[in-house]
């Protein structure tokens, strides 16, 4: 992500102290399609389209995407956000590299191709 330009937290060559990315795209837009794209790249139910919603007990719309084996696994690849400025999506899990990768790549697709 930080490679097509997004500023990340972690950085890439920082230490981790868990499977967080956070991804700030400063844009609604990039990161509604942002998970979106990761929901596409989903092993289950990659055919739904995630939306930002009310959410009870949030000031804030959230979308979250998941198309996980186990719903609420925080190991499988998943992505939500509140719906405010600066537009930050967290990032996690991923079952293998090639996983992960495949769903930001669907994800930057779709942000690069509006």
């Amino acid at each position: 992500m930080e490679l097509a330009g997004f500023e990340v937290l972690p950085k890439y060559d920082e230490k981790r102290s868990d499977i967080i990315q956070a991804v700030k795209f400063n844009d609604k837009d990039k990161l509604i399609k942002f998970c979106k794209g990761i929901q596409a790249g989903s092993p289950i139910d990659s055919f739904v389209e995630c939306e930002p919603w009310d959410m009870p007990g949030y000031n804030d719309q959230v979308i979250m995407a998941a198309g996980a084996f186990i719903q609420g696994s925080s190991i499988e690849l998943s992505a939500d956000a509140p719906i405010r400025e600066p537009y930050i999506a967290y990032l996690q899990g991923g079952l293998t590299f090639d996983h992960a990768k495949i769903g930001i790549l669907i994800s930057l697709s779709k942000i690069m191709n509006s």
